[in-house]
């Protein structure tokens, strides 16, 4: 059991740094968060197609780490 989900959460960490670094940076660092970063928080700027597809990726992939990384340590 403990190797099957280390396997699955192996799988997962690789599938969620692929979909992390083929994400276009959409800010200029801290600058951009302070001046855009409204813009994209109250939806102005909402992400659609292939964006979108890699931010809903990235983020069942990183629930899914969480869980599965705590998961672990309760078993051991």
């Amino acid at each position: 059991m403990s190797l099957a989900l280390k396997i699955v959460l192996a799988v997962v960490s690789v599938i969620l740094t692929i979909s992390i670094l083929l994400q276009s940076s959409n800010s200029a660092g801290l600058s951009g968060s302070i001046g855009g970063g409204a813009e994209q928080l109250f939806g102005k700027k909402k992400s659609q197609g292939y964006e979108g597809l890699l931010s809903k990726i990235s983020t069942v992939t990183a629930v899914l780490f969480i869980v599965l990384s705590l998961v672990l340590v309760a078993l051991e």
